[in-house]
Parts: structure tokens; C-alpha cells; sequence
């Protein structure tokens, strides 16, 4: 079965030319000065590998530091930024061009970034160095180095811009900073191993995954307090917010589950088996859909929220992790870490005799370990020849 699989995966890539032509007419475009990417990181090549989403084609392969693993892109201009923990520093890509435009220093294995609403400042946790580097975006320096807790793994920012919700991985503390004032302005103590963070669109309330003891702990960012620690599944290594916010989802990786979490009143609704050591979720923007990758399983599932049950089991490579939808949510691109590609689903209304709505368009193949992706769609701000 698993060679039948391989096959099947590799027919479109052999079949270039014929089958691109074919594809390529149906594909997202929306006018001459639109373009969408998807840029992916693949940690043990010291690449990020640019996929255009108009023909998924990979178009570049950009050298950047050692060891990269978050990436983010600037909302308000054509930039994207990648951490690389290897040689502790940021490199700005120019979108528009796919070049390395700038390399920024920061401090020891640095692992996430986060940008501002106002694409001024970007925020990277130093894991190794127990601070956060605060970058200035327009002069592409470090402005300020802030000291928080021990092993901070994430530098969240809310989405009114006004603080960053930092996890502390080895001393279980959350460290909240006002970006207004430069400061770090509380420290909270949560639960044992802090990771992922989820802030609500209100920017009320910040949720945290704690992955020893499994539990999430519920934070006011208004009062700097901690309400509630909720307990979930074992492991929940990654939290998914709905985009009304009104629903946390938590991947369980140690009990195969998700645990569903009303926000307003931090309750525990349901858990429920979704696959083998679920590791990344991701939902759509009309809240109807939540993909999960399970890691151990080779598969993404599909649960439908609001008929609460799996829809979908969809075949992918070996260890998917991270997940990203397109712009027009058509199309789901899952990371194989263990077979180094991604995954390309895509989503449409079935003819008759189909059995599914989903659909594996192609493989496209990256670099060794890749590990985060981000999509970034925007229009050229003046004509180009670029890719």
C-alpha cells in the first residue's frame, strides 16, 4: 500500500509537462499584480524553499542561516522574516523579489518570530539567552533586548499590538510584555512546560499549552491574572483558534486526541480521538473546518465543527507537522518532516461517483526537515519580472 501511495504521489511530478498545462488554467490567480507564496523552512538544509500558490511550483530555494525554524511575514509590506537558531540571527526576505535582503543578529537559539499588527516591530525569542530581541522593521536593527524567564520558546503578539505573551519553557512562567512602554510589565506562574500560545481577536484573554501535566492555562491580559488551568489531553503540544474565537482546539499528542475549549468561560467541552500523536492544527476561516496533521498516523484529519465528528482521513508523507491553508482556503499544504515535502491538498465540490471533496493535487519536494511554513499573498507594488 505505502509503495502504491509513493506511486501515486510521484505520477504529477514525472508528468511535468502535460500535467502542469492542464492544472495551471484552474489554479488561484487574481490579476497580473497578485502573488501568493508559501515559505517553508527546512531546518536541516539551511533553506527556505518559496512555493508560488498561483501553479504550485517551488520557484526558489533561499540559503539562509543555520538551523531555521520560525517565520513570519510583515502585514504591512512585502517582507518575510526567518529565525535561525544555528547561527542566532533573522533573515529578511524581500517577497516581492525572493531575495535575502538583510541578515539581523540577535541572541542565543532564537526559535520563534512574531510581528506587530503595524508592521513596525517584530519580537524573537532567544530560547538559549532568557530574553527577547525587540527588531525595529524600518531600520532592520535590534532596538531593545528584553529579559524575561528561563527557555522562552514563543513571543506572541495580540492583535490590538499592545502586549506579547512570552512562554517560558524551563521555569513555568508566562512573561507579558507592553510593547508601548518597552517593558516587561508581569510575570505569571503557570503550569509545567509552557508552549504554544493562542490570543483571542479581543485580545482579552491568552490561552497557553502546558505539555507535562496536560493542561492549558487561561490568562487575562487586562488584569495580568491568571483565571483557570484546564485540564486536557496528555501532551498538548499546539492550541488552534478558531477565528470568531469563541473555540480553542489543543492537540494531544501523547492521548491521539483533541480537547475543544469554550474561551468565555474557560470550560473543557468535549475530547475526542482523532489520530495517532496529532502534533499541528489549523482551521478555516469560516470556523466549519479543523485540519489536524498526526504525526505517527501519516495523515491529516478532517473534523467538521459543527457536525463535531471526522469527515476525512487524508493520506500525506511521512511525519506531517505543520499545516497552512491558501488565501482562498481551496487548497491545505502540510509539512512531511520525516519524507522532506509538502503535501498539497485541495478542497472543492465533488463530481458525481467522487467520493471525496478532497483531493491530493501534488508533492512538491523541499528541503531536509522542513518545519514551518507561512503564506503570504499581496500585490506588487510596481511591476517586476520576478517569480
Amino acid at each position: 500500500m505505502r509503495k502504491l501511495l509513493l506511486i501515486a504521489f510521484l505520477i504529477p511530478l514525472a508528468l511535468a509537462g502535460g500535467w502542469w498545462y492542464f492544472h495551471e488554467r484552474s489554479l488561484p490567480t487574481s490579476g497580473p499584480l497578485y502573488r501568493e507564496y508559501a515559505y517553508i523552512t527546512n531546518g536541516k538544509s539551511s533553506t527556505v524553499t518559496v512555493i508560488d500558490l498561483r501553479t504550485f511550483r517551488p520557484v526558489r530555494t533561499l540559503q539562509v542561516g543555520n538551523e531555521p525554524t520560525g517565520v513570519a511575514a510583515n502585514p504591512k509590506r512585502n517582507e518575510v522574516y526567518v529565525v535561525n537558531a544555528g547561527s542566532s540571527n533573522v533573515s529578511v526576505i524581500d517577497a516581492e523579489q525572493n531575495k535575502v535582503v538583510a541578515t539581523i543578529g540577535v541572541h542565543g537559539r532564537p526559535y520563534f518570530v512574531d510581528v506587530s499588527p503595524d508592521g513596525h516591530h517584530a519580537y524573537v525569542a532567544n530560547s538559549g539567552s532568557a530574553n527577547v530581541s525587540v527588531l525595529d522593521l524600518d531600520r532592520r536593527i535590534v532596538s531593545a533586548t528584553l529579559r524575561v524567564g528561563v527557555g522562552p520558546g514563543l513571543a506572541r503578539v495580540s492583535p490590538d499590538g499592545l502586549s506579547v505573551v512570552v512562554t517560558n519553557r524551563a521555569d513555568s512562567t508566562v512573561s507579558l510584555i507592553d510593547t508601548a512602554r518597552g517593558v516587561v510589565r508581569s510575570t505569571i506562574s503557570v503550569c509545567m512546560n509552557p508552549e504554544d500560545i493562542v490570543i483571542l481577536p479581543d485580545s482579552t484573554k491568552a490561552f497557553i499549552s502546558c505539555s507535562v501535566p496536560g493542561q492549558v492555562a487561561s490568562i487575562d491580559l487586562k488584569r495580568d491574572k491568571l483565571l483557570a488551568l484546564l485540564d486536557v489531553g496528555k501532551s498538548p503540544v499546539s492550541l488552534a483558534l478558531k477565528p470568531d474565537g469563541g473555540e480553542l482546539m489543543t492537540c494531544n499528542f501523547g492521548a491521539d486526541s483533541i480537547s475543544i475549549i469554550e474561551t468565555t468561560p474557560n470550560e473543557v467541552l468535549s475530547s475526542l480521538l482523532i489520530g495517532a500523536q496529532p502534533v499541528r492544527a489549523v482551521v478555516s476561516t469560516d470556523n466549519s473546518r479543523l485540519y489536524v496533521s498526526n504525526f505517527g498516523a501519516n495523515n491529516v484529519a478532517v473534523y467538521d465543527i459543527d457536525l463535531g465528528r471526522v469527515v476525512a482521513l487524508l493520506p500525506v508523507g511521512t511525519h506531517p507537522d505543520a499545516l497552512a491553508l491558501s488565501q482562498s482556503q481551496n487548497y491545505l499544504l502540510v509539512l512531511d518532516t520525516g519524507s522532506g515535502d509538502v503535501a498539497v491538498i485541495r478542497k472543492r465540490k465533488p463530481k458525481k461517483l467522487e467520493p471525496s471533496e478532497y483531493s491530493l493535487l501534488t508533492i512538491i519536494p523541499v528541503g531536509m526537515q522542513p518545519n514551518q511554513i507561512f503564506v503570504k499573498s499581496f500585490l506588487l507594488t510596481k511591476p517586476t519580472s520576478s517569480p
